[in-house]
């Protein structure tokens, strides 16, 4: 029998109530282990938590517990880990995406938020937002090889595209910086708006879009120059420029269309990234926040932090299909497709 279709029989018949809170969840059996399964993985910073979801039904079909404050989310390429950076922990959390379990931790500076991982390189760099540091995680050895000191309150982590540089935002400092991957020094800082939060580097490896959000604000920096080279403001209608809390960020992989989620503003916007034009908002869920793609790039998912759910976006019609009720306080939202 083919086994992702088992995998939609058992999740019909098979289901177990699970509560968070006064939310109650229908969790179905865990799926058999397969390839690009299209399931959905979500962080929950205050259950401790990876809800995954069938990405047909939108059943839950694991509750994976984790260590304390599960914030960002990648997998590996072969899609055989994913790794769970833990706040509260200072830990990333390795789960087996074939059996839905955590097997393995790896140390961290204090409160690590977001991550980003260099697989030719086998190296892991963690930003620490209360030791104002870069972790540098050798892969193989599974230790830490290198601290980088950086501004305070370190987030948003992106890595350059032939993988010399490494672009880190201090939140506090109003900073994005530039490292040199071999030897861990900044090279170069540029100032951008009020906390600045995610990144999104476009395709030919020129530009980087940051979002600020306390500003309200996309930041354009120029990689050559290493200036800002523009910026693009949001105003959704009927809500009030306060509201507009900039920080998850997505990029289509033809550099054409941009999402920016607007936190407070509980919208995401569409932008044309060659002209910077606002296109379109788009009514989602309360505090947005993380946001992913599908690899077919047909569908948004974004985490809505204080709705615990997440909001499924058609990208074609820009309209949500569903809002799914999920753990409390959702940070990110990843797909094994």
């Amino acid at each position: 029998m083919d086994c992702r279709r088992l995998c939609h029989s058992r999740s019909k018949n098979g289901v177990a109530l699970l509560a968070y809170a006064l939310l109650p969840l229908l969790v179905a059996t865990a799926p058999c282990a397969a390839k690009d399964t299209g399931l959905i993985f979500v962080s929950n910073e205050k259950s401790n938590n990876i809800i995954v979801l069938d990405p047909k039904t939108h059943a839950v079909v694991k509750d994976i517990r984790t260590s304390r404050r599960p914030r960002d989310m990648h997998f590996d390429a072969a899609h055989q880990k994913l790794y769970v950076a833990c706040g509260d922990d200072d830990v990333i959390d390795i789960i087996d995406v074939a059996k839905l379990a955590v097997v393995g931790k790896l140390a961290t500076g204090s409160s690590p938020e977001t991550f980003a991982i260099d697989e030719d390189k086998r190296r892991i760099y963690v930003a620490n937002e209360e030791a104002s540091s870069l972790s540098v995680i050798d892969m193989d050895q599974n230790i830490i090889v290198q601290e980088v000191p950086t501004g305070a309150e370190p987030e948003g982590v992106s890595i350059g595209k032939d993988g010399k540089l490494i672009y880190v935002t201090s939140e506090v400092g109003d900073l994005v910086h530039e490292i040199d991957a071999t030897d861990g020094h900044v090279t170069r800082d540029v100032v951008v708006g009020t906390r600045p939060r995610r990144f999104a580097a476009t395709p030919d490896g020129k530009q980087l879009w940051v979002t600020t959000e306390l500003s309200g604000e996309v930041y354009i920096i120029d990689l050559a120059s290493f200036t800002v080279a523009g910026k693009i403001e949001f105003l959704p209608p009927g809500m009030r420029k306060s509201d507009v809390t900039p920080v998850g960020l997505a990029m289509t992989r033809d550099g054409k269309t941009a999402y920016v989620t607007l936190g407070h503003a509980a919208h995401v916007a569409v932008v044309d990234v060659p002209s910077r034009a606002v296109q379109s908002y788009m009514l989602v869920g309360k505090r947005s926040w993380g946001i992913t793609m599908s690899r077919d790039e047909k569908l948004l998912f974004v985490a809505n932090g204080f709705g615990d759910d997440i909001t499924i976006i058609d990208a074609k019609s820009r309209k949500p299909i569903v809002s799914i009720p999920v753990g409390r306080v959702p940070w990110g939202v990843v797909i094994d497709d």
